[in-house]
C-alpha cells in the first residue's frame, strides 16, 4: 500500500458521494491519517467552517 497522500494539518477539499452532504468551497483540515479499508486509505477531517468531522476515502481528497 502506498503512504498516504495528504498530511495532518493540511488543508483539503472534499468531495462527497452521491447523498453525502457538504457545502461546496467549504474547506477541512486533515485530523488524521487512517489505516486503509477494502484497500483504499482514510483520513479523518474537521471542517474549517463549522468544526463537524467526518472519516472520508483519499480519493474524496483534493489539495488546495
Amino acid at each position: 500500500m502506498p503512504p498516504h497522500k495528504f498530511a495532518v494539518g493540511q488543508k483539503v477539499r472534499f468531495s462527497p458521494d452521491m447523498g453525502q452532504l457538504a457545502n461546496r468551497g467549504e474547506t477541512f483540515v486533515v485530523v488524521r491519517q487512517l489505516p486503509e479499508a477494502s484497500g483504499v486509505l482514510q483520513y479523518e477531517i474537521k471542517s474549517d467552517l463549522d468544526g463537524h468531522g467526518r472519516v472520508v476515502r483519499e480519493t474524496q481528497l483534493t489539495d488546495l
